[in-house]
């Protein structure tokens, strides 16, 4: 142990560091933001992703809000006694079990001209009685407000509004009577959301409605919407949210209902927030808030943590102006807890969520009131912090004993091991038990111990890593030279026989290029479009062979084995076009003519290693497969093609990337044909105009192979039409052309041949 003094007490360090921040001496901003990430990733792995049927958003949509849909007026608010209507629709015609509204109704409604013909009443025709006579008669029906709240009365229709925080926010409209009054927790030194203002509603439709909850969502630094406020302080007093209003309403009708009465009783406050068991024992803080029936599990700050059930779409929306003219479907209301709020962008109520970034709020509250009652919102307790502290300190002592004692290898795997028992156990913990312990430190403290042990062994044993870039640092990137360091006499140069992918790259018209630059500016322009050439090369782990002047040639494959060389030696080649592309206005702006590439790429079984002559070895590759990707290198500008590939690499990345046959042809050298194929991007980016034409040119080829020359043509002039610069299709119409003349005959392959490399 003595030897690796060092290290240890750098892992003691490290796990003082993570201990000190969960246990708020130090702060590491980070930490919470991985936290918030790493549950956000537990909550959608967990997610049921199913509709809950209880639970019914009537949606007041942008189609509701169309002039066509309801008598020829498009904008919101509506008019209250349309909201009546919804409401004796909803229970009447629907039978509906309760209703709440995720919407604020701060202002009185004028819109029927009511006020307007008071103010005439008694200014201009105080003297007309037949005009006083005539109001007070309509006045009932003219009172929106009125009507609405009538609606309400006696029926379990929850109102929503809202709070704010800032400390000079205005106040309007009224509040319900708190759930908690002031004093209720006393000498308790609990963090509450607290409220300086608030939106509420009209005085008169409080006063009918059966209650009314806050719809405000906790919003973490992160801006993202994960919890809810239990209880909102304001004035000393305790509010509840939305969610929990309707379940203290729906509790309040089953109770009644149990009791065998006439009528549904509908209280104001419904019993069940009683004084002992409210906060848990031996804590300041609350844990839970009992319900009737029902816990609601508490953080600290008494939110409850939204229990998503999945995206968008987990409860039945239904539009507004159905419901309203009655279009709905009965048996998608009967008997169920209905929310009224609105998915239209222009009403503001679109919030970002650990399952979607827009994410209707109304839906939150659908989530919340399912999660009451299967008694499923994850649990956040105050003694999590002692349970992590616990963990943080086992697990960091564990790795920093262990780490040093075992080779790289071993390492690793330990590693592994650790980060997966943490986070199954978590999961596990989380999904079953609702309980939500922190992640995010504990796998933040394994990393950097491993990368702090992995790094000190990088150093102390950097003589082998020396050994092995003085024999391929020259060949390969960084990062390969860093992996084949870890056990360096697993690797030589000496020649062996492997299935690998080639690679190469040339300039079009190079000779060109290089006799209208002077010396210097050829060097700089080689430099410029090389460099960063090489650079893609090696960002997909490829193995640079040569420069041949102008000409690249790499490999995937060796040094270090790769089961994917394939895919990433055409990953390269997309790339190098597209960095090529990105380089041309830099060239043009210095006055360098455009630089444009041919790609040949091939796999097969070569020989790889030290080659060469007693004066000077290279490491390279050589063999048949070879010699054919550099034809096909030299075919790309035949075809006019970015990158030619043989059907070898093609048959092993076909389900990753988009192809377009070319053709069939014998290269100078070869007597046996092969197809050759031109990538053109990753499986689905590939835009849908592109696949239609790769559709009608694979139809073409049948034709022409069937040799079927005119509905051959036919098909490659429409192509051409459509892309007259593309050369390929012109060279297919010349070919027919001289096919007509002199067929190839029956026993014709289909194959083209070429005489020149």
């Amino acid at each position: 142990m003595k030897k690796h003094a060092v290290r240890i007490g750098f892992g003691i360090l490290v796990v003082l560091v993570f201990v000190a921040n969960a246990a708020g001496w130090v702060r590491l901003p980070l930490m919470e933001h991985l936290e918030a990430l790493t549950y956000d990733a537990r909550l959608k792995s967990t997610m049921p992703n199913t509709v809950d049927p209880r639970i019914v958003i009537v949606d007041i949509d942008e189609a509701s809000l169309r002039p066509r849909e309801l008598g020829g007026e498009g904008r919101w608010p509506w008019p209250r006694n349309r909201l009546a209507l919804m409401l004796d629709n909803l229970f009447d015609r629907y039978g509906a079990a309760i209703v709440g509204f995720d919407v604020v109704f701060a202002e009185r409604d004028e819109s029927s001209g009511l006020q307007v013909l008071r103010n005439l009443a008694n200014s201009q025709l105080k003297d007309d009685a037949s005009f006083r006579s005539a109001l007070a008669r309509i006045e009932p029906q003219l009172d929106f407000d009125g009507a609405f709240a009538d609606r309400m009365r006696n029926r379990p229709v929850v109102l929503g509004y809202y709070f704010s925080p800032e400390r000079r926010a205005a106040v309007s409209g009224m509040l319900p009577a708190p759930v908690l009054p002031p004093g209720t927790f006393a000498g308790k030194n609990i963090p509450f959301y607290t409220a300086y203002g608030f939106g509420g509603n009209l005085p008169d439709l409080i006063r009918a409605a059966a209650s009314a909850g806050h719809f405000n969502p906790y919003t973490d630094p992160d801006g993202v919407s994960r919890r809810v406020p239990m209880l909102v302080e304001f004035k000393g007093a305790y509010y509840e949210p939305l969610s929990l209003a309707m379940v203290r309403v729906l509790l309040g009708m089953t109770a009644a209902a149990k009791t065998g009465a006439a009528t549904i009783a509908l209280p104001k406050v419904v019993p069940g927030y009683p004084t002992e068991g409210i906060w848990s024992r031996g804590y300041q803080g609350l844990e839970w808030l009992q319900v009737g029936p029902l816990r609601i599990p508490v953080d600290d700050r008494v939110t409850a943590l939204v229990p998503y059930r999945g995206k968008q779409g987990s409860f039945k929306y239904l539009a507004a102006a159905d419901v309203i003219q009655g279009k709905a479907d009965p048996a998608d209301l009967k008997g169920k807890i209905v929310l009224v709020g609105t998915t239209a962008p222009g009403l503001f109520d679109l919030r970002s969520t650990p399952v979607a970034s827009v994410y209707p709020g109304v839906e939150i509250h659908a989530n919340l009131i399912a999660g009451m009652l299967d008694q499923n919102i994850k649990q956040k307790p105050p003694y999590v912090l002692g349970a992590e502290i616990v963990l943080l300190l086992l697990t960091g002592l564990a790795m920093t004993l262990a780490l040093p004692l075992l080779a790289p290898d071993r390492q690793a795997l330990a590693t592994v091991g650790a980060l997966v028992s943490v986070v199954a156990a978590n999961i596990a913990i989380f999904h079953y038990e609702n309980l939500v312990l922190p992640l995010a430190s504990g796998l933040a403290m394994i990393a950097v111990l491993f990368i702090f042990s992995m790094a000190y062994g990088f150093f102390v044993e950097a003589r082998g890593k020396r050994q092995i870039t003085s024999l391929f640092g020259q060949y390969v990137p960084p990062e390969l030279v860093d992996e084949m360091a870890k056990d360096p006499t697993s690797f030589s140069m000496e020649p062996e026989s492997r299935e690998m992918t080639v690679l190469f790259s040339d300039v079009r018209g190079f000779t060109t290029i290089s006799e209208g630059l002077e010396p210097k500016d050829l060097s700089s322009l080689m430099n410029e479009f090389l460099t960063p050439l090489t650079e893609v090369i090696y960002s997909h782990r490829g193995t640079i062979d040569k420069y041949m002047g102008d000409a690249i040639m790499a490999f995937w494959g060796a040094p270090l084995p790769a089961h994917d060389h394939a895919r990433q030696g055409i990953r390269a080649a997309l790339q190098m076009h597209r960095k090529l592309a990105a380089l041309q206005p830099q060239f043009k702006s210095r006055n360098w003519p455009e630089i444009r590439i041919g790609v040949g790429l091939n796999t097969g079984r070569m020989s790889v290693g030290n080659m060469g002559s007693s004066v000077r070895l290279a490491y390279t590759v050589m063999g048949d497969a070879v010699n054919l990707a550099s034809r096909l290198e030299g075919l790309t500008k035949e075809y006019g093609a970015a990158i030619i590939v043989g059907e070898s690499t093609r048959a092993l990345t076909a389900q990753d990337f988009v192809y377009r046959e070319l053709d069939r042809v014998r290269v100078k050298g070869k007597l046996e044909p092969v197809a050759i194929y031109e990538p053109l991007g990753a499986t689905g980016e590939v835009d849908k105009r592109t696949l239609d034409e790769l559709r009608i040119f694979s139809q073409a080829l049948k034709l022409y192979r069937a040799q079927d020359w005119d509905m051959a043509e036919l098909q490659l002039i429409n192509l051409l039409k459509a892309t007259p610069q593309f050369r390929l299709y012109q060279l297919y119409l010349d070919r027919i052309g001289v096919y007509r003349s002199s067929p190839p005959g029956r026993g014709w392959d289909g194959a083209f041949t070429f005489e020149h490399k």
